[in-house]
């Protein structure tokens, strides 16, 4: 099966991509596909993340485990996108970069069959030209979390307060 999903910059501009893969595909070739359709070299971090309807975040895919706390890690290279990405869980969000934080939206558009004579992943339709820099985020403080009481109840923080 050949997926078209559609991958949009997180800017004010409209920039997108239109891309067909297979579905048996890794996630890490997913990611060399985005990669590639928007410009970039592929040689920085990235990761994928598991999301619902309204795109909240949830699981994270990663191009390379780089946890020190010993909890499982889901790799690119071990997902495929057909285990991904479903007509039940239509959307992913794709960070590229993470010192510039180059967001993306992912959706999953169409599933049809293979064509013959046509090699995949294939980019249908590209629309507008990735800014030099990566948008502005604007990241909201969670209304909830209150850092005095935080700070306040150190106890519960995993760590030592006599590191030293």
């Amino acid at each position: 099966m050949i997926y078209k999903v559609r991958i949009i910059l997180d800017a004010k501009e409209d920039i997108f991509r239109d891309i067909e893969i297979d579905a048996s595909n890794s996630m890490e070739e997913f990611h060399n596909s985005i990669s590639q359709s928007f410009g970039f070299l592929g040689n920085e971090m990235a990761s994928f993340y598991t999301c619902d309807e309204e795109w909240k975040q949830d699981e994270e895919i990663a191009l390379f485990d780089v946890s020190e706390n010993g909890f499982a890690v889901r790799l690119m290279n071990e997902n495929f996108l057909e285990d991904v990405l479903t007509k039940k869980t239509p959307k992913l969000i794709y960070v590229y970069d993470f010192l510039n934080m180059w967001t993306f939206f992912v959706e999953l558009a169409d599933i049809v069959e293979n064509e013959p004579g046509i090699s995949y992943p294939n980019v249908l339709f590209s629309f507008g030209e990735l800014p030099e820099n990566p948008p502005e985020k604007n990241f909201e403080a969670d209304p909830n979390f209150d850092l005095n009481d935080t700070l306040d109840n150190y106890e519960d923080l995993d760590f030592d307060e006599n590191w030293n």
